[in-house]
């Protein structure tokens, strides 16, 4: 059996007509490979705004004050009625509260187990509770393989989010649900797309954003 490829873009014009004020980037649908045996499909949703978004701070410390703002609520209650007939059978979240935060709002329409996976986890980037602006100036120079303060290098982090795609390739699941982080997701669409190590920074998604693969 085959799993053939699919494209499915759904423009932000055609959301905003049941979409608030916000928009809700496209919900863009692919395949790893035309000749993959289709096992899982997968959605890739990037946590709703928060907090730190507004301030535009580094977070990968599960212990700060780190929440989904009332905008953030929106965004997640958008998306949860667009996911609403999928057949979603598990929902995972990093360890970071924003995901769990997220997830549980789109869980109103499935109520299905949510489990917190540490491979998902934001990249520990050194700079905690700092600005993200700071954080970019440091690795500059080699940001695929800088470490600063500690913390893991891009390439480090990809290594981690491929372990948790291994995880993911043995379960049982048909339909799950995956909350993570911007970092995460690059990792995820590089891997799926055939996208160079040295273009993953150049990929950008919005809160809330969703992409769906068949694996």
């Amino acid at each position: 059996m085959l799993c053939g490829m699919m494209i499915v873009v759904i423009s932000t014009a055609l959301l905003s007509r049941r979409l608030p004020t916000w928009s809700i980037a496209p919900i863009l649908e692919v395949s790893r490979n035309r000749m993959t045996i289709c096992l899982m499909k997968l959605y890739l949703m990037r946590h709703a705004r928060t907090n730190y978004n507004e301030l535009d701070l580094c977070n990968d410390d599960p212990a700060r004050d780190v929440y989904v703002t009332t905008e953030g609520v929106e965004q997640a209650e958008v998306v949860a009625e667009w996911l609403r007939e999928m057949p979603i059978e598990r929902i995972v979240t990093s360890e970071l509260p924003r995901t769990r935060q997220t997830a549980e709002i789109v869980n109103r329409c499935h109520r299905v187990a949510i489990e917190a996976h540490s491979g998902i986890n934001d990249i520990r980037s050194g700079f905690d509770g700092r600005p993200v602006a700071e954080y970019y100036a440091a690795i500059s120079d080699d940001p695929l393989r800088i470490r600063v303060n500690g913390g893991e290098s891009l390439l480090d982090h990809k290594a981690r989010v491929l372990a948790f795609i291994d995880w993911l390739k043995v379960r049982p699941e048909k339909h799950m649900l995956v909350v993570a982080h911007a970092e995460t997701l690059r990792v995820f669409r590089a891997w799926f797309e055939g996208i160079e190590d040295e273009r993953m920074r150049e990929l950008e998604f919005g809160n809330c954003e969703v992409l769906v693969y068949e694996v």
